[in-house]
């Protein structure tokens, strides 16, 4: 097989690793660190209202997806109450609670989670739907006349139009037109109400909308208002408050209009109370949580579909290529000499399960141990595979002594000797007396050491956080470490050992 070839195999496969892992990360929204965290706000709506003791109906609106902010989650609270939404054309969804018979102190409950979206949904894109004229008779009409036809004469287009209508009111002198359409101490929900009747009398369409600024832990919070106007094909918000236009990222618009935000009918007194509050989860979490319908189905097909106990298992089993690499590496760039091809890699893996320290030092004893009954097991003469189980039960039998006199001593870290590969620690032994016998103690030190430096630093590698997070969240970067393996297959040239053994020649 040709090179090119190879290099094109090569290609295709770290080019096919990465571009998945380019989409997983930018439109699936995972995370590149393990503990990256996101902000999660709840917010909860209280109604009361005292029943006549007939039938009841209470209507609330709730909140829907914004361009910065989705609703992940939302329950109403309503025991022996039925619920129903539907969606109120240009205010936004409303919810109806309805009972047949309520009688005294009803307490109903909304409750939502809502996340910053990963991918922006461009909502300004919405039609616009059909509005009410805005009726302004007699001396009000005369005033909003005024309003406007000193505000066009200073703008240029519909957006500027509609930003001086605004500045027009917030700066309104008294006893002027302006001030006389907002009446006496008027609110910010009063300005911007008027703005959007204002700039749809000229021809601009706008509404108001109420939407809610997330802040931490507000147990009483209040709703803020501002004015969408419609222009270019695309609806922009215009601010009455500066503070709503610093934080405009962290405002849920709620509904839209100058209706109420709930009523009730078979009843009175109704109260309503809004709190929120702000917690952090996981990034992978909330990007989990966030899919549509076709990528729930591609991540029901992914390690994130499988049950826990399988997902633990996975977490192990694929950081496993990363050590591989790192002994191909080492083995055949490096120089480095080691018992066997795996060996190494599978002893990283028992040193995730005892830890470094203990990890080697049980590996010392065992193997100096195991060689010292494989020396004396020489001198019985026998056949190979009656040796080899010799020495299997030999290991086991001075596994289990390691263990019990552990856990005597009060070493915990001791009872996690028995995850060692004891096939794999019986073939080193055998291979390394085999290595002494033919080339002496030297090379047979030397190999032992290499393969146990070897599993040391895939070990590290190995047992990086983020090394583990990346490869079960993007599995398809074993592509790539594919792709260097094979053409790492490929390579012929000196190890770094060997310019060093030779360096003289060089010379």
């Amino acid at each position: 097989m040709s090179r090119v070839h190879l290099y094109i195999l090569s290609g295709l496969l770290a080019a096919a690793g990465c571009g998945f892992f380019l989409y997983k990360l930018l439109v699936f929204g995972f995370p590149l660190q393990p503990e990256a965290r996101t902000d999660v706000w709840r917010v909860e709506v209280q109604l009361q209202f005292e029943a006549a003791g007939g039938p009841a109906k209470a209507s609330l609106y709730v909140p829907g997806r914004t361009g910065d902010l989705v609703i992940v989650d939302q329950s109403f609270v309503s025991p022996g109450y039925g619920i129903g939404t539907e969606r109120q054309l240009g205010h936004g969804m409303r919810a109806d609670y309805s009972i047949r018979e309520a009688r005294g102190t009803q307490v109903l409950y909304y409750r939502a989670v809502v996340q910053p979206v990963r991918v922006r949904d461009d909502t300004s894109r919405d039609p616009v739907p059909p509005l009410p004229p805005p009726q302004f008779e007699g001396a009000q009409r005369i005033a909003a006349e005024t309003v406007i036809g000193a505000a066009r004469q200073r703008s240029s287009d519909a957006v500027t139009l509609a930003s001086l209508v605004v500045k027009s009111l917030k700066e309104a002198p008294r006893g002027g037109e302006a001030a006389f359409l907002l009446g006496p101490q008027p609110t910010t929900r009063r300005i911007a109400t008027v703005a959007a009747q204002l700039i749809h009398f000229a021809g601009v369409p706008a509404l108001v909308v109420n939407g809610l600024a997330l802040a931490p832990e507000r147990r009483n919070a209040r709703f803020t208002h501002w004015v969408e106007f419609h222009a270019d094909g695309r609806w922009r918000p215009l601010y009455v408050n500066d503070a709503d236009r610093a934080a405009s990222h962290q405002l849920l618009a709620w509904w839209r209009g100058a209706v109420p935000l709930a009523e009730v009918s078979g009843g009175k007194e109704l109260q309503h109370t809004v709190s929120t509050s702000r917690s952090y989860e996981l990034a992978t979490r909330t990007a989990l949580n966030q899919q549509r319908a076709l990528e729930q189905k591609l991540i029901e097909f992914s390690l994130f579909g499988l049950p826990q106990q399988s997902q633990s298992l996975f977490r192990t089993l694929l950081v496993i290529p990363v050590g591989i690499l790192l002994l191909v590496v080492l083995r055949n760039v490096v120089g480095v000499k080691t018992f066997g091809t795996f060996m190494p890699v599978l002893i990283a893996l028992a040193f995730r399960q005892t830890g470094l320290a203990w990890g080697l030092l049980f590996f010392c004893t065992v193997v100096a141990l195991g060689l010292a009954a494989r020396f004396y097991l020489e001198r019985l003469k026998l056949l190979l595979v009656p040796r080899l189980a010799a020495v299997v039960i030999v290991v086991i039998l001075i596994i289990a002594m390691l263990t019990v006199l552990s856990f005597k001593l009060g070493l915990e870290r001791g009872l996690s000797i028995g995850l060692f590969p004891i096939v794999i620690m019986t073939m080193t032994i055998e291979r390394m007396t085999l290595v002494w016998e033919e080339r002496g103690a030297r090379e047979a030190l030397e190999q032992g050491l290499g393969s146990l430096v070897v599993g040391i630093l895939c070990y590290l590698v190995m047992n990086l956080r983020i090394v583990e997070h990346l490869l079960f969240v993007f599995p398809e970067l074993l592509l790539a470490v594919l792709a260097v393996t094979l053409l790492l297959g490929r390579y012929s040239g000196y190890r770094l050992t060997e310019l060093y053994r030779f360096r003289v020649l060089a010379r």
